[in-house]
This record gives structure tokens, sequence and C-alpha cells, in this order.
């Protein structure tokens, strides 16, 4: 894989994880997604741990959130790996003496049990993703000061952190925020609207999910707050709902307001565009922990849920809104925590510092101006399909090994793939 990207060539520089599904997959087939692996499985699955450390690889990577899933509904493979797989196999990666351990982490992985893997194998283990919920106002911050503990300990252990909120758009026929929920699966295992509509008129799928959202155990994406989630555009005649809260039409329909969302879906065939800032929206919290010591500021989810949200220019947005224009920290410090920091914590040499004998990895910008522009949707992948994107002020130009890629009119100048697939030994 690493010798394709490298033929290939890349734009930007490129480092990549061994992918806990992806192995469990090659190993299991179908099962994957099905059973806990068997001992000479998780022995296989080392196999391939090794031989992608020593093929280059930066760490290895898994997720236990159970809002993860695949199509139909189908949990991602990782999900059904039980404590001792995991373990095995960051033990496969630490035998390499080098790697980091990542994991986005679901309700049941405690995090002393994190510590104790970064105490076992004695590498870095990154915890993503802690996202503040206005629900639960004291949750990053527990979480971040008992990560803090571990390292007081001697433990490297990093709290994933965003600079942005988790703002969302999305249809009833893709509704991503509510497939933590295990009342929703009979929508996610639904092929198509024929068999969407009747799901979601169905009285006994709605009373399943009203308490299911009263007595929810574990992390979601939704936390229940109807106030957060917005019509954004209607396609049949559903204008005067546009840009008012789902909270605010229940209370004027009378209706609970899940009846209320589902309710205007169907009635504009599902093409409702709905919008939602779910979490990271209390500026104060999310101030503590993007300069927490302990975490890094690295959550874009890069290009995952392209069609739910987009957090590219989150560097951007570090320089301007937090350190101009709410002078959460210096604008030093923004750049640093977004280049050497990360470098450091990877153990990339020569790289997020401007010095002799290092890449010139440059990025030249207006302090004055510096922002990411809001969220657009563009209809640009196979298919036509869409996504979402964003751009980004004040920036004048953009070098990566030496080479100008981007200037104040934006991408496309100087060599087209100047990047590099780094693989640290």
């Amino acid at each position: 894989y690493l010798d394709a990207i490298e033929s290939a060539g890349v734009g930007p520089n490129v480092a990549a994880y061994v992918g806990h599904s992806a192995v469990r997959v090659w190993v299991m087939g179908e099962a994957a997604t099905e059973r806990a692996a068997t001992d000479d499985e998780i022995a296989e699955m080392a196999g391939l741990v090794r031989e992608g450390m020593a093929a280059g690889a930066i760490g290895f990577s898994t997720s236990t959130f159970e809002g993860h899933n695949g199509d139909g509904g189908a949990p991602m493979p990782s999900l059904l790996a039980e404590e001792r797989e995991i373990g095995a196999l960051i033990g496969a990666m630490a035998e390499s003496g080098r790697g980091v351990f990542m994991l986005t982490r679901g309700a049941k992985t405690r995090l002393d049990t994190l510590e104790r893997f970064a105490a076992e194998s004695g590498r870095p283990v990154i915890v993503a993703a802690l996202l503040h919920d206005h629900t639960k106002p004291d949750g990053t911050d527990r979480a971040m000061a008992r990560i803090a503990e571990a390292n007081a300990r001697g433990r490297e252990l990093y709290g994933q952190v965003s600079c942005c909120p988790l703002t969302m758009e999305f249809t009833l026929r893709n509704p991503y925020l509510m497939e933590a929920f295990a009342a929703w699966r009979p929508a996610m295992e639904a092929r198509g609207d024929a068999a969407l509509r009747p799901i979601y008129a169905d009285p006994d799928f709605r009373a399943a999910m009203k308490a299911e959202l009263e007595n929810f155990e574990g992390l979601r994406v939704f936390n229940g707050d109807w106030s957060r989630i917005f019509v954004a555009g209607t396609k049949n005649g559903g204008a005067a709902a546009e840009g008012r809260a789902i909270a605010d039409l229940a209370a004027e329909a009378g209706e609970h307001p899940l009846d209320r969302f589902l309710d205007i879906g169907l009635a504009d065939d599902l093409d409702t565009f709905f919008t939602a800032t779910l979490l990271n929206s209390d500026e104060d919290a999310v101030g503590r922990l993007i300069t927490h010591p302990n975490s890094m500021v690295a959550l874009s989810d890069a290009g995952a849920h392209l069609t739910f949200f987009c957090d590219a220019g989150f560097g951007p947005h570090l320089y301007g809104h937090w350190a101009r224009d709410r002078g959460a920290l210096t604008l030093e410090e923004a750049v640093h925590r977004m280049t050497g920091r990360q470098a450091d914590i990877f153990r990339i040499r020569d790289r997020g510092r401007i010095a002799a004998g290092n890449w010139a990895d440059l990025m030249l910008f207006d302090p004055a101006r510096i922002a990411r522009t809001p969220n657009r949707r563009v209809h640009d992948l196979p298919g036509g399909a869409s996504r979402l994107t964003c751009g980004v002020e004040g920036l004048h130009g953009v070098w990566i090994n030496g080479a100008r890629v981007a200037d104040a009119g934006g991408f496309g100048g100087g060599a087209n793939l100047p990047g590099r697939l780094i693989r640290p030994h």
C-alpha cells in the first residue's frame, strides 16, 4: 500500500497508520463484523501489523465508537475486537521500537485501559475524539484531567480535540448523527427510500427511539437537544420551516420533536436538508481543551463523512478565531500546536520547524485576515454526489518540500506532486 502511494506521488506529505478494520477483514473475511477473533486469527493480525510497521507505517489505529457503522448498519470490524486483541496488536506495533497508537473511543473503552496500553507498550496513545457536550459539561474536563494524571505517572497520552464546533448537514436518507442508537438500526439496514418511509412512519420505531433518547448510556453524536437541529432547506413547499429549530416547530405543533423531525422529512420525500450544531459549541470549554498541555488539536476527520460535515481549515480557524480574535493562545503557540507539536508526538524528524536542514513546509498568511470561510456544498464527486468543503482567507502561499503549491489566488501553482510519503524509521 505504501509503495503504491509513493510510486503514484502525493500532493501533501502523507503518513499512514495500519488500520485495524482493514487488517481484521483481511484475516477474518465476513466474520470480521460478526464475532471476536480466535487466538490464531489474532496472531495472524499481529503479523500483519509487524509487516506494516516494517514497511514504514506511523502507527496502529482503531475505533471502538458505537457510531461507526458501515453499509446497511453493519458495525465497523474493529468494534467486534476484544481488549486482548487490541492489546496484542498494539504490542505488535511496539516491537518495532516506534509507532503511535490512536483510537476513536467508545463508551466501553476506559481511560485506565488506555493508560495500561501505554505502559505496556511504551508508546504514545492518542485518544479521540474529545468534543465538549453541553448536556454533560464536565465530561471533557474530567477526561483531560485523567489524561494529565496518566502523564504525571510517565504514560504518554494525548486527548485529540477540535477547535471547531461539530456542525453537520444531512437528510433522513443518511442521518449519521443517529447511528449510535440501537433503536435506529432498522433505518440503517433499510435499502432505499421505499424501505425507509414505512420505518420512519412506524409508531413502534418512534417509541423505541424516544425511549432510548431519554435513557441512552454511552457516547453519541446527538445528545437529544432538538434546539440545535434546524431545517436548512426543503424541496416540496416547506419553506416556512426553513431556518427554524426542530424544538420550536415541535412546540408549536404540540408534538414530540422526534415526530416533527421525521414528519418534516417524510412530507418532503426525504429531501429535507437539516443542519445541526451538536458538540463543541461552548467556546469557554473548547478554549480549555485546545490549550490543555496534554491535548493535540488535530481533529478534522480528513475525508470521512464528507457529505455531512467539513472541518477542513481548522488550522486557519485556530490562528484567526482562537489566537487573534479570542486571545486563547498566542499566534506562535497556535502555529506550534499545528506544526512542531505534531511532529514531536509522531516522532517525525526534520519537520514542524523552520530550521536549517529541515524540509521547507511553509505557509505564508496575513495574521490580520487569516480565517476559514463558511462551509459550502459542491457536487463534484462521481455521479454528481455532493460534499461539503470550505476555503481560507488571508492566505498568500503554501510550500511543500520547497515547492510552492498555492498563492493568493488559491492552489494549483508550482510542482504538481511535491509531497513525500513519510516512513519514520
